[in-house]
């Protein structure tokens, strides 16, 4: 009899909490934009009010990590991150695939667009320019996304060259798009019966411009440079309606980009890694799948630390 896979992660969740995390400041330099928000919140594994935005290192649990490297982006409507189970959860079990993951802490409605674009390409970029301190392959850097993070992660896949997420810095001239995306019943479209507007609120504003709202319906920002996308929803979703993955998806399979969609019926939003769902509790394993057939768990020479 098969373990479910939440309890599969206990063990290693334990252990990797023995150990003091490896956090990493997204900008040393001064964060662009910077406001005095007052303190950070952290309550029940949630997180609100950033103002300086980080990753968190959570380490391949095995001896030699595959070089691939995920930035995971939680959840929360860009009103507050679910970073235990959306972030945290998440990245303990890509451990145990031999990913290296960084759970992204990235501003919110307190900055608005453009901060969390920022955030989430600097990231990107960051690890790309330092690959090799952290044996990973800096052609095998992907982005995963819950809800909102979701949509931040698509946002990375779409408007990775986009000037408003760039600063100045000489960072910029690293690139910033992803290698591949991981969607988690993701936000998608910023107008229209789909749209989830209290992410669209945090986001862009009471009265966004038309324009703004277009460019963030990322769906229409897909072309053929957006990378290889796995999206995850469920038909029971009554907050992210399923209509936005499968319009994600139709854009990709219209820009010919390589995509696969797990719709599947029982699950409601913010699932995570939640047992007792049906077949939805099994997309951990459609992931592994995915990951596995686009070489993405294969070691990779280059990234392996020396002896």
């Amino acid at each position: 009899m098969k373990k479910p896979v939440l309890s599969m992660l206990l063990a290693t969740t334990v252990s990797c909490a023995l150990a003091a995390p490896t956090v990493l400041p997204l900008w040393p330099e001064g964060v662009p934009g910077q406001k005095n928000i007052g303190p950070e919140q952290n309550y029940n594994g949630y997180i609100q009010n950033v103002s300086e935005p980080t990753l968190t290192l959570v380490g391949p649990a095995v001896d030699r990590p595959n070089g691939t490297a995920v930035i995971v982006a939680p959840g929360g409507g860009y009103v507050r991150l679910s970073n235990d189970r959306e972030g945290t959860q998440y990245a303990t079990w890509l451990s145990t695939l031999g990913v290296t993951t960084f759970v992204l802490k990235y501003r919110m409605q307190e900055f608005g667009h453009p901060a969390p674009l920022q955030d989430v390409l600097r990231a990107v970029r960051l690890l790309r320019s330092r690959a090799a301190e952290f044996h990973i392959d800096p052609n095998r850097i992907g982005v995963m996304g819950s809800s909102a993070g979701g949509h931040l992660a698509a946002s990375a896949g779409t408007l990775f060259d986009h000037p408003a997420g760039r600063t100045r810095n000489d960072l910029d001239k690293v690139s910033a798009r992803p290698d591949f995306l991981m969607l988690m019943y993701p936000v998608i479209a910023m107008e229209g019966p789909a749209a989830h507007m209290g992410s669209r609120k945090a986001l862009l504003g009471e009265k966004p411009s038309p324009e703004l709202v277009q460019l963030m319906s990322v769906d229409k920002q897909v072309t053929s440079r957006t990378p290889p996308t796995l999206l995850i929803h469920t038909q029971a979703d009554a907050a992210v309606p399923v209509e936005n993955s499968i319009l994600f998806y139709q854009a990709l399979t219209k820009a010919k980009v390589p995509a696969e969609l797990y719709a599947f019926e029982q699950g409601g939003h913010g699932m995570g890694m939640r047992d007792g769902l049906a077949n939805a509790s099994m997309w951990p394993r459609r992931a592994e799948e995915w990951l596995r057939a686009r070489g993405l768990l294969t070691p990779s020479a280059s990234a392996q630390p020396p002896k």
